[in-house]
């Protein structure tokens, strides 16, 4: 490292793991990152799109200045509106008028200063975030179950168990660091099992000893069918049930005996899978059940979860090394938010809003003229406030509902007519900006300052290692101004981060003395050094407790009133069915490489080559009877709205059911907002949308013609009933199709510069035509259009851009589309730190690499983030099978 050269500890901005990042600045401006060996969390590791951080740095899509009505303002201006507008809607219609949705994507100290202004000086509890979408189930169960929102366990339970149990978790592709430590320890001790439960067969499947591809929405049938065969099978610990516990005959009682026959007939899945399944669970002590999105994300969510939890209370793994119940949390920082107070239903430092005595406590502290003392407005209520008038105004922080919640385009009419909007943003290329009457401009990653909480409870630094561009601020200044501006300075007096952490620490541990679960008060004094220096460490850490990794209710210990753990009753309910209109259900979620609405995600080529497009899911049963192909267009509509993506025909789908990701939105394609047409149906307890489960019909979408381009520039405008773009070395990548005829060659210029050299070919006959513009002998686009979707290899054609001169001769290859034969065509991208295709793999797998490994040695996919490898492994599986498939037939003849 040279001395220009300077490298910061920080953690990175994605999924709850919260792995440590080594952020190296160099003398030329560029960022490169690498896993941090010493944090806790990932020990070295980072996946794809953490590897990809220093990627997507760039400015050229940033929103560097306060805008008012579109037009460009000074701060001064912009806060002053921005308090004098919630001032007069409080003066006018009260409290509750007024609210906040944030963001589990900002800082713990950004989250503090929120929730302190909202429920503590304006006296209202509308402060909802988008962590309601994703993790407000578990916070519900826990809550129902231990009296407080804790994670028992650590990630180091997944190591030291003999059975992790992942229900509704795509953990290989969703928290891929976490997955790469429960390979390593299942390659380690072959005693491990793992069972995956999950509608979909999805890459996690990989390691699987047992996959339960269930119905949707009947977890709950499992697990009451667990608690009764435990119950029956006498494996429950009546030590701990007696001395720790509260309610199991009830519990039991309301999951009813264990008739594996009436379970299968519930849930879909085999008696014999099923009978394996209890076996296993009820046989090994050391078992870790992990859930995630596929279980908070349903209108029974928190049954769900206090359905898992039941067991683990039933057996007392809990709270052990390598046992319990294990959420794993989306977002960076959607534990810290929880912390903070940051849902509608919560107060500060995991405090309960309709506990007089909590409400006294952080009164006391703040020192405020009220707290609020009625649970305010959860995400989907907001939004239908706000579309009745009755939010009169409103600030968004760091989130996009009109992509993310569903009924997404009635989150959009909503925002269109609610009187005033401030949005918090660092991008303008996002679908809520063109809502907002006032634009602020926020800090991204790499310039903000502060702390985030992981999924086993870890705090760790975010630390700025780039100077603010513009004139960008933190979201916690942007909060406190307005504070002070509506008269409240004295109590937003915050210099930086550390005092503001300072005073959370502080309240945590005020008046607690081991009444609450979640205590930092040894960092109540922390000086604005030791802040910069802090090591990631676990809560809870009470004043004068050394720091060390800890876990919950081994031997009881509950914040219920008892101080026992609650059996909650569960009764099974017979999940929604699907409708005759609409004969499909409807699952969403994410994909390996992108993260929520690709802001970030989606401005390197690295990480959109894996799926450059939108798409569904489809199983071929379904295509064939619908006459869809591969590669067809398709419409998912519900009675809400519709999206058309590209249809992808494959097994991971049973029958009758569809996926589609949740990333792209109108930045990036030109209809696939797929909460658009999720139905905003949410859990009785938690107030989650049910994200997992929507009746859908799905048809072809029929298209008179089809394009694909490979474009030097970005296009101002596409004129398709369908596109979509994604970035590729050099320009960028674009997909496209229209209802109706129309002339190729002017669909190109439009697309283009119209001092390009232009040549082409086409066969009217077949319906196909392909054209390329040139200038000084390179390639500036390249378009392929045909009458069907356009059969050319993308990863050979996304490399053109990257080519220098092309003589006469050699322009005739990129017009007839073909791969020359000293490059063979990679395929379909695996591999991204790599750019390795499945057609490489296939055949280094024929030559006899075999294993994940030997394709590591040959290839090297795989070797560096490790998120490809379950991808790796699947294929690998499909190309044994293909050859044992082989050699029965050539028996048999």
């Amino acid at each position: 490292m040279t001395e220009q050269e300077k490298t910061i500890r920080t953690t990175c901005p994605y999924c709850g793991v919260g792995c440590g990042v080594l952020a190296t600045r160099h003398p030329d401006g560029t960022v490169t990152v690498a896993g941090d060996p010493k944090h806790p969390s990932n020990f070295g590791r980072l996946c794809s799109k953490g590897s990809a951080l220093g990627e997507t740095l760039s400015l050229d899509d940033r929103l560097l200045y306060p805008e008012i009505d579109g037009e460009r303002a000074n701060w001064n201006d912009a806060l002053d509106l921005v308090a004098r507008n919630f001032q007069d809607a409080i003066r006018e219609h009260g409290p509750d008028s007024v609210a906040f949705y944030v963001s589990g994507q900002i800082l713990t100290e950004d989250y503090y200063v929120a929730n302190k202004l909202m429920k503590g000086f304006i006296g209202s509890a509308n402060i909802d975030t988008n962590s309601r979408l994703c993790m407000a189930s578990s916070v519900a169960g826990h809550r129902r179950a231990f009296g407080s929102d804790t994670v028992p366990g650590t990630y180091e339970d997944l190591e030291l168990a003999d059975l992790v149990v992942l229900v509704g978790s795509n953990l290989a592709w969703c928290h891929p660091v976490l997955f790469q430590r429960l390979e390593a320890a299942k390659a380690a001790n072959p005693a491990l099992r793992v069972v995956v439960v999950d509608p979909r067969k999805t890459a996690t499947c990989a390691i699987a000893d047992l996959h339960l591809q269930l119905k949707p929405d009947t977890d709950v049938a499992l697990f009451n069918g667990l608690l009764a065969f435990l119950a029956e099978a006498f494996v429950v610990n009546d030590s701990y049930v007696n001395r720790f516990t509260q309610g199991l005959e009830k519990a039991v009682e309301a999951a009813g005996p264990c008739e594996i026959g009436q379970i299968a007939e519930n849930t879909g899945l085999s008696r014999q899978d099923i009978a394996l399944f209890y076996k296993m669970f009820a046989r090994t002590e050391k078992t870790v059940t992990v859930y995630s999105q596929g279980v908070n994300q349903s209108v029974v969510g928190t049954d769900k979860v206090n359905s898992i939890v039941n067991t683990h209370l039933a057996t007392g793994r809990i709270g052990k090394p390598g046992m319990g119940p294990f959420s794993v949390t989306g977002q960076p920082n959607a534990m810290g938010g929880r912390e903070v107070g940051g849902l509608a239903n919560m107060l500060a430092g995991h405090m309960a809003l309709e506990n007089a005595e909590h409400r006294g406590i952080v009164q006391d502290f703040w020192q405020s003229p009220v707290v609020a003392d009625r649970p305010g407005l959860k995400a989907v209520e907001l939004f239908k406030a706000v579309r009745e008038g009755r939010i009169k105004a409103l600030w968004i922080m760091a989130t996009s509902p009109v992509d993310s919640l569903p009924d997404a385009d009635g989150v959009a009419e909503a925002l269109e007519t609610c009187p005033f909007v401030v949005v918090s943003e660092v991008t303008r290329a996002a679908d809520t900006v063109p809502y907002a009457n006032v634009l602020l401009p926020a800090a991204a990653w790499g310039e903000k300052d502060g702390t985030v909480t992981n999924s086993e409870r870890r705090i760790s630094r975010q630390r700025a290692f780039l100077e603010l561009p513009g004139e960008v601020r933190p979201d916690w200044w942007h909060l406190s101004e307005v504070a002070r501006r509506m008269g409240f300075a004295g109590a937003f007096s915050f210099e930086g981060p550390a005092a503001i952490f300072r005073e959370h620490a502080a309240l945590s541990g005020y008046r607690n003395e081991g009444s609450r679960d979640f205590d930092i008060g040894a960092y109540r004094d922390v000086t604005n050094a030791a802040f910069d220096a802090l090591e990631p460490f676990q809560w809870p850490q009470p004043a004068g407790m050394l720091p060390a990794d800890t876990r919950f209710f081994a031997g009881g210990g509950f914040f219920t009133e008892s101080g026992k753990g609650q059996f909650v009753p569960v009764v099974f309910k017979a999940p929604r069915q699907t409708e005759r209109r609409y004969p499909f259900s409807l699952n969403t979620g994410r994909i390996r490489d992108q993260w929520h609405t690709m802001t970030r995600t989606g401005k390197t080529p690295r990480l959109t080559a894996h799926f450059a497009e939108p798409f569904a899911e489809l199983n071929p049963i379904d295509a064939e009877k619908l006459g869809i192909d591969p590669a067809d267009l398709v419409t998912v509509k519900s009675s809400y709205g519709a999206v058309v993506v590209r249809a992808l025909l494959t097994d991971r789908v049973v029958p009758g059911e569809v996926f589609v990701p949740m990333h792209w939105t109108d930045q990036l394609a030109s209809k696939a907002r797929i909460d658009a047409v999720m139905a905003p149906e949410t859990d009785p307890h938690s107030g989650q949308p049910g994200s997992k489960f929507t009746p859908v019909a799905v048809a072809k979408a029929k298209m008179a013609w089809f394009g694909f381009a490979v474009l030097r520039q970005r296009p101002e405008k596409i004129a398709a009933d369908y596109w979509a773009l994604a970035p590729v070395p050099g320009g960028y990548r674009l997909e496209f199709a229209a209802k109706s005829d129309a002339d190729f060659a002017e669909i190109a210029a439009a697309l283009t510069s119209s001092s390009n050299e232009t040549t082409d070919i086409s066969d009217g006959a077949a319906g196909w035509r392909r054209l390329a513009e040139w200038r000084d002998d390179v390639l500036q686009a390249a378009f392929f259009f045909s009458a069907s979707p356009v059969e050319v290899s993308r990863q050979w054609a996304c490399g053109l851009l990257d080519e220098g001169p092309v003589s006469p001769q050699e322009r005739a290859r990129v017009l007839a589309g073909r791969v020359p034969a000293d490059r063979p065509d990679p395929g379909a991208l695996v591999c991204s730190c790599f750019q390795i295709g499945c057609n490489q793999i296939a055949e280094a797998a024929r030559c006899g690499a075999t294993s994940v490994g030997a394709i590591g040695e040959t290839l090297k996919a795989g070797t560096n983030c490790g998120s490809c490898r379950s991808e790796i492994q699947t294929l690998l599986d499909e190309i044994a099978k293909e050859s044992l498939d082989d050699a029965d037939i050539a028996q048999a003849s």
